[in-house]
């Protein structure tokens, strides 16, 4: 890694990462709305278990040294323990997962971005719990803003990923990365509701 930069300037890694992912955001954002789980704590349980199953999956990317060493407040952003809260508090036992894959650098970027823009974007998912009941103490914890705000956080986390030097080929195995994690995620939304 930290090898120079073969790669265009075309905008930043996750801008170009969000243009060329589009479609399968799309495609997943309409899937999990088809699922209604919004429409009472049993629905919003399936959706926990889709996000369990996704943390659990890209949790070790947040543990992994290298990349914290990158992005110095990688492991603070881990969500798993706040959906495996949520999934109790509900008094839901999540299901065993196959083992996580292992990402090399590059694919753990791409994954990465797939999980903190979900947070970015949890605001209108955060509002649709609290109509159930649910809040940052109870049920919805890994969909509360962080305490300094999303914006700030997304904004801290696209620096300390733009800075990460990558060869072309690298950028490319990042982008691909993203790109399995919403097809990653689409399945388990598929298997789930």
């Amino acid at each position: 890694m930290n090898i120079a930069m073969n790669v265009p300037d075309q905008g930043s890694r996750l801008q170009r990462f969000k243009d060329a992912t589009t479609s399968e955001h799309g495609r997943l954002d309409q899937r999990i709305m088809d699922g209604r789980p919004f429409e009472s704590r049993e629905r919003y349980g399936m959706f926990l278990r889709v996000q369990y199953g996704f943390h659990a999956t890209v949790d070790s990317a947040y543990q992994d040294r290298r990349l914290n060493a990158l992005i110095p407040d990688l492991a603070q952003r881990a969500r798993l323990s706040d959906v495996e809260r949520d999934l109790a508090d509900l008094g839901i036992v999540p299901a065993l997962l196959p083992a996580a894959p292992a990402f090399d650098l590059p694919e753990a970027l791409g994954w990465l971005y797939v999980a903190e823009g979900s947070n970015l974007g949890g605001a209108f998912l955060f509002k649709e719990a609290a109509k159930l009941g649910l809040d940052e103490a109870f049920g919805a914890r890994h969909l509360a803003p962080h305490p300094e705000g999303r914006g700030l956080n997304w904004r801290r986390f696209k620096a300390d990923v733009d800075a990460i030097q990558l060869t072309g080929e690298e950028d490319a195995r990042a982008m691909a990365g993203a790109r399995q994690a919403f097809h990653y995620v689409h399945e388990l939304v598929t298997s789930i509701f």
